[in-house]
């Protein structure tokens, strides 16, 4: 608990989120790549899918940040940045899958999306431990939650 957290309060965010600032830039610079690859298509259909699989990207990215720093914040910031990582990855090759043709880019979305389910569920469990331990006075037991979160991380990588 940070030195300046009165005893007994409860404090939700971690000393230094340093994991989670890494995972927002890589993915910023991703969306530099993203806005690039827009810029350098000069055929008509190229350019419709790669300016349909940016803004399709774009349409998720506020959703993916806010569940990824809720999660790491809340729960567990390890787990909560390598699903941000896979994210990332999952959405570079949906990017890359829409510039050939839309079907290859299908299971990278789903994928996609149960990482973000995946966070989601993490951002819950945190919260409604949060709220156990401010109004109940008990919690679960937090390195209980940080293996579970870390063994269902893993699961992530099955297909």
């Amino acid at each position: 608990m940070p030195p300046d957290t009165p005893r007994g309060s409860v404090s939700l965010l971690p000393v230094r989120p340093c994991l989670l600032v890494v995972v927002t830039l890589v993915s910023v610079l991703q969306n530099a790549f993203f806005a690039l690859k827009v810029e350098k298509e000069s055929s008509s259909s190229a350019f419709e899918r790669v300016c349909c699989a940016n803004r399709n990207c774009m349409d998720a990215y506020s959703t993916f940040l806010a569940l990824m720093w809720c999660a790491g914040l809340c729960l567990s910031q390890v787990p909560a940045a390598f699903a941000g990582l896979v994210y990332l990855v999952v959405r570079h090759k949906y990017f890359v899958g829409y510039m050939g043709q839309s079907c290859q880019s299908t299971p990278c979305f789903l994928f996609g999306k149960r990482v973000l389910f995946f966070m989601m569920l993490m951002c819950v469990v945190g919260i409604v431990n949060f709220l156990l331990l401010r109004f109940c006075g008990s919690d679960y037991n937090k390195e209980l939650l940080e293996t579970l979160t870390k063994a269902a991380t893993a699961l992530l990588l099955i297909p």
